[in-house]
């Protein structure tokens, strides 16, 4: 089950205060200090039971994600108090957890014995898509990897052109990771494409057009692992990495693509 807003919230505030403080000196900030009285007691002690039972971390505090403070909803900042503007340190530790995701999805393609895989991103960004995978079968999978560092929601940013190579390419897909503080992956889950379609923008006016997108991506939309379009698993269920976030639950199963 997906926790509320506030709970949330919750937890992403214990993710970046356990980076500097164990939990019962950020119990005792979130408790006294006035900034942060806009949550409840509950709401807190109910962030950090969710971040414990789902394992994002560990009994004494140690967290096994790092909080994105650059991370926006809807012209919020998402660690409020936090002063979020661009810096080349902030650019580079986003593009580092995107590669870290990339790194991670071609770790589980080889593990699963694909007989070819390909990191076309490294070489171009012309393809649409990050990772060019052949299962050995005569098939194919084009992979496109959003990777993020936060639990608590799953939120994208795609390009007209990747959008584009979506509604040409049967064989595209979506993959979003989780990535550890250790840049591996935690959680790796497929977007619907179906999804993506009816959510992406309309052109109004042939003299203007969206070249990129914010998705909030909801609970019905995603798919433990990684799925081609046909259903095929490109990662068998005993590799992918798996937790329940992002609206997946333990009972969680593929859905159409």
């Amino acid at each position: 089950m997906t926790p509320g807003e506030g709970t949330r919230r919750a937890a992403r505030r214990w993710l970046a205060y356990l980076e500097v403080a164990d939990i019962p000196r950020v119990r005792s900030l979130f408790t006294h200090h006035p900034d942060y009285s806009d949550l409840t007691p509950v709401q807190y002690a109910d962030g950090l039971a969710w971040l414990l039972s789902r394992g994002l971390i560990t009994s004494d505090g140690h967290s096994l994600v790092k909080a994105d403070w650059g991370e926006q909803r809807d012209g919020e900042a998402a660690l409020e108090g936090v002063p979020v503007q661009w810096s080349p340190a902030l650019e580079a530790a986003r593009r580092e957890t995107g590669t870290a995701g990339e790194r991670a999805v071609i770790r589980l393609l080889e593990l699963s014995g694909a007989a070819r895989v390909v990191h076309v991103a490294a070489l171009s960004d012309a393809y649409g898509y990050d990772v060019h995978t052949e299962p050995g079968d005569g098939t194919a999978g084009h992979i496109e990897v959003k990777a993020t560092t936060d639990p608590t929601r799953l939120v994208i940013h795609l390009t007209r052109h990747e959008y584009e190579v979506m509604c040409g390419d049967p064989d595209w897909l979506l993959a979003a990771v989780l990535v550890g503080a250790d840049g591996g992956a935690l959680n790796v889950v497929t977007v619907s494409r179906d999804w993506l379609s009816t959510a992406a923008p309309q052109d109004r006016d042939r003299r203007g057009q969206w070249e990129s997108a914010r998705f909030r991506i909801p609970d019905h939309a995603v798919m433990p692992g990684i799925l081609h379009a046909s259903g095929r698993r490109l990662v068998p269920e005993a590799i992918a990495p798996y937790l329940p976030v992002w609206g997946l639950s333990q009972s969680s199963s593929a859905l159409p693509v």
